[in-house]
């Protein structure tokens, strides 16, 4: 297979990015400083062993490794499955799972650009009692309604610090994976009203809590929330290593409180039924 001429700077660009010197990277992936130099300067081609060693001394994602692959002139080895793919089916009765132990809090499945894929009743009743009902299969993007003038953000009592934490979150992701995909989004996030702002002037009151806790108010309901963000551990396809579990939590006795009403009222109903 002929390389293609890009390898060299993938390589290079991925090593900067580590912060990693020839030697730092020629020792983890155990071959030599002068190798790794030849390999940037274009004057050797990898084999398909060294370039999967690469990727695992970089820490490269398997996305970031397929690239690397594909810049080498090989073909990738991770596969990209669809969400719901047959093979998929454990994991998605695991997330399933997952959030329905969070009710009566909000938990939600996300893709790496925040895309919604999966959500429980308690997200859904916050969603929908914040900005109304979503329409059936209507796509969501939780970064967007985080950023946007018009959706979250005008019950978002401390939208700057949160926004602002958010934006810069999706900034190190683009530009750790840089894909254009990831780069849209971040570009996209700072051309809403307001956000470059947020983003350049971090909150110092913010920084003395130990979370940053979203405060939500419309009319006389107030929720404060702080969240935790998991994803699985030994993904070996590309999708499931993307997928980032969001679940929110109560900072105060009131929030938790609503919650619980907003469950019971909403198993009553289904009883009703």
């Amino acid at each position: 297979m002929v390389t293609k001429p890009n390898f060299p700077a993938r390589l290079a660009d991925f090593r900067k990015q580590r912060g990693m010197s020839h030697l730092q990277l020629a020792t983890t992936a155990d071959c030599s400083q002068r190798h790794i130099s030849f390999l940037e300067l274009d004057r050797t081609r990898p084999s398909r062993d060294m370039v999967h060693r690469l990727s695992m001394a970089l820490g490269l994602s398997l996305r970031q490794s397929n690239d690397l692959l594909l810049a080498a002139g090989f073909a990738p080895v991770w596969t990209e499955s669809p969400y719901g793919a047959d093979t998929l089916a454990p994991i998605r009765q695991a997330l399933e799972f997952m959030l329905a132990q969070q009710e009566p809090f909000p938990a939600v499945v996300v893709d790496r650009r925040w895309n919604l894929i999966q959500a429980n009743k308690g997200a859904v009743a916050m969603v929908e009692f914040l900005v109304g009902p979503l329409a059936p299969g209507a796509a969501v993007n939780l970064a967007d309604a985080f950023a946007a003038p018009d959706v979250l953000r005008p019950h978002l009592k401390n939208w700057t610090e949160v926004v602002g934490y958010l934006v810069r979150s999706v900034e190190a992701d683009a530009a750790t994976d840089g894909t254009t995909e990831t780069t849209a989004l971040r570009n996209r996030l700072l051309d809403y009203p307001g956000v470059r702002e947020a983003v350049a002037s971090p909150s110092i009151e913010a920084a003395t809590a130990p979370v940053l806790t979203m405060r939500f108010e419309k009319g006389r309901t107030s929720l404060q929330l702080f969240t935790t963000i998991a994803t699985l551990g030994t993904p070996q396809d590309i999708t499931l290593q993307e997928l980032r579990i969001e679940c929110y939590f109560p900072m105060d006795v009131g929030t938790r409180e609503t919650f619980r009403r907003w469950s019971s009222s909403s198993q009553g109903s289904d009883r009703k039924r």
